[in-house]
């Protein structure tokens, strides 16, 4: 990596984390904040966490095009912009039009800033260093959200709206402050990036929905990162939180700690798997997190289906939240490093957004499928979930075979400054798309079409 590059990824990092940090100020708080601060009731709480929630669903699919178009810079930093004006407003909403316009632009601006960043990281890297630079993202940004929760906690009072209006104004400030920082970042200029970097017309040629569609392996990673996101972070406060309460018999309070021990593993593990796991198959990698979810889902069966004391049944529902922060830690090296290696080079944009736009649905489709049977169906819901876990095991080993060596292990790469996209989105006679041009052979690389059985 280059002088140029690691300055412009630590800015990068640095706006990440302080957003995260202004996110966990508020995102806690946001069902309480417009139920009782606001007074404006429990229904219109709900209609107000769809919306944000349907807002990135609505802007994601145009999000990619307008990155590969304009570049990550330009697109993050009106984001950003967004993000402030919609945390803001959101902090003086007392009617239920003010509240749910504001939801919908807060949710706009934040689902744009992560395509936006994770292309970023992928142009301030190469092969070689993204699987670092995106663990420490993650690192970041939990850190940052956990440590923002932690702060807001102290300071709100729900007799007090003006301490929620502050927490919101500081969420403001900190998208100010990534919008401020990420426009003082100079974007390398390597030979690895140039491919990926728009220039004129060049990310309109080609591409689009149907390329990307064509791509068997990114097709298949964004099946496999729906179930991803569907058994795990779309049941944490969901599903999850409803069989804790009510089959485990665990306090609403408990569920703080439950979160709290899932971040702990997080940021304390994150960087001893790094090493684990860098120099291991990816696909290998995201099977196993599948067992050891499969497990996660098991250990929360004996919490609330068991016949042990409330103290083993408490201990063994936190441990699942542990054991989920765990697998976490094994993913964030290894999933969105392997979207940006998939990615065509003038697509790197699209490919984030389809992906963050997958994770989406699972975050929307996971409280909607989880949250009555977590409630009602105990025994159905946990058997349930193990056998998504065991499928994303069968899916990441599947995926494996249409990786190439490199793709599925990035350290067997014998130069840092390969270019982007190795595997192209396959066309029925197997020729590459318009628009690109098959990179020339690299030591350690083979040809997408000889990649099947590795």
């Amino acid at each position: 990596m280059t002088r140029e590059m690691g300055a412009a990824l630590r800015r990068i990092q640095l706006g990440s984390a302080l957003s995260a940090f202004g996110l966990g100020f508020t995102v806690p708080y946001l069902y309480v904040y417009v139920a009782q601060v606001r007074d404006l009731g429990a229904g219109t709480a709900g209609v107000v966490l769809a919306v944000f929630a349907m807002a990135a669903l609505a802007v994601l699919p145009f999000t990619g095009r307008a990155i590969d178009r304009r570049g990550p810079l330009p697109v993050l930093v009106v984001a950003s912009a967004l993000a402030a004006v919609g945390a803001a407003a959101l902090g003086f909403a007392s009617s239920v039009p003010a509240a749910v316009l504001a939801a919908a632009v807060l949710g706009a601006g934040t689902a744009v800033m992560q395509p936006a960043l994770a292309t970023m990281l992928v142009w301030c890297s190469s092969t070689a260093t993204r699987t670092r630079a995106f663990a420490m993202q993650f690192f970041l940004q939990n850190l940052g959200l956990g440590l923002g929760g932690l702060v807001g906690g102290q300071l709100v009072d729900v007799d007090r709206p003006a301490s929620f209006t502050m927490l919101f104004l500081i969420e403001a400030a900190m998208f100010v402050v990534l919008g401020v920082v990420v426009t003082t970042v100079r974007m390398p200029r390597t030979a690895s990036l140039g491919g990926a970097r728009p220039s004129g017309d060049a990310a309109a040629k080609g591409g689009g929905l149907r390329a990307l569609l064509s791509h068997r392996a990114m097709v298949q990673l964004c099946v496999l990162g729906f179930v991803l996101f569907f058994a795990c972070y779309g049941q944490f406060e969901s599903g999850l939180a409803a069989y804790g309460t009510e089959a485990a018999g665990i306090q609403p309070s408990t569920l703080g700690f439950a979160l709290a021990a899932n971040t702990a593993v997080i940021v304390v593990a994150q960087f001893v798997v790094l090493r684990l796991v860098e120099r291991r198959r990816r696909s290998r990698v995201i099977a196993a997190v599948g067992l050891i979810w499969a497990f996660a889902w098991i250990v929360a069966g004996y919490a609330g289906l068991g016949h042990g004391s409330q103290a083993m049944a408490t201990a063994a529902f936190i441990s699942t939240y542990a054991l989920f922060g765990l697998g976490e830690a094994m993913l964030s090296p290894t999933v969105a490093p392997l979207v940006a290696d998939l990615a065509p080079e003038s697509m790197v944009g699209q490919y984030n957004s389809a992906f963050a736009l997958c994770k989406q649905l699972a975050l929307a489709v996971g409280p909607a499928v989880g949250g009555p049977m977590g409630a009602s169906l105990h025994g159905p819901y946990i058997v349930t979930f193990v056998l998504f876990s065991l499928g994303i095991t069968v899916l990441a080993l599947r995926l494996g075979r249409r990786l190439t060596p490199v793709q599925d292990q990035p350290s067997l790469a014998g130069s840092p400054s390969r270019v982007v996209a190795v595997s192209l989105p396959e066309e029925a006679d197997g020729a590459v798309p318009a628009g690109h041009t098959a990179p020339a052979h690299v030591s350690g690389s083979v040809p997408a079409s000889a990649s099947a059985g590795h």
